[in-house]
């Protein structure tokens, strides 16, 4: 068993990922050989996620707030505390809060030698998250 103390300060999402005020806290990352890690990311009232696909699929916990989600030709999604979202491996999508409501979710990623944990694509429009649902 290990614990580790609480020594990391939460980081600022870059802007070359997020639009919008996001905050990440990193929640796990094992040595290898693990491949698995999770951050608890908070979205502030209307930042998202820049169009992005995970090699090796991703999980989103929904632990606050009010989310929105969207696969790339799909609908966009509503996300409420408890749900989990599955993006399958390279499925492009984006995630993120309402326009009104911050939320936080957990995210749970997988990584090898072969495969990047994530790759970003071009932001999401305004246009492309105005069509939400109210």
């Amino acid at each position: 068993m290990e614990i580790t103390r609480s020594s990391i300060s939460t980081a600022k999402g870059p802007a070359d990922w997020f639009t919008g005020d996001v905050y990440i806290d990193a929640v796990a990352a094992a040595p290898a050989p693990s491949r698995i890690s999770a951050n608890l990311v908070h979205f502030m009232p209307g930042a998202r996620t820049f169009w992005h696909r995970h090699p090796l699929s991703q999980t989103v916990f929904v632990t606050e707030g009010l989310g929105l989600c969207q696969r790339r030709g799909g609908p966009v999604e509503v996300i409420r505390p408890g749900d989990r979202v599955l993006f399958e491996a390279d499925e492009e999508h984006w995630h993120g809060a309402a326009p009104d409501r911050l939320m936080v979710h957990l995210a749970i990623n997988e990584a090898d030698d072969d495969h990047a944990a994530v790759h970003w694509l071009e932001p999401v429009s305004d246009e492309e998250y105005r069509v939400a649902p109210q």
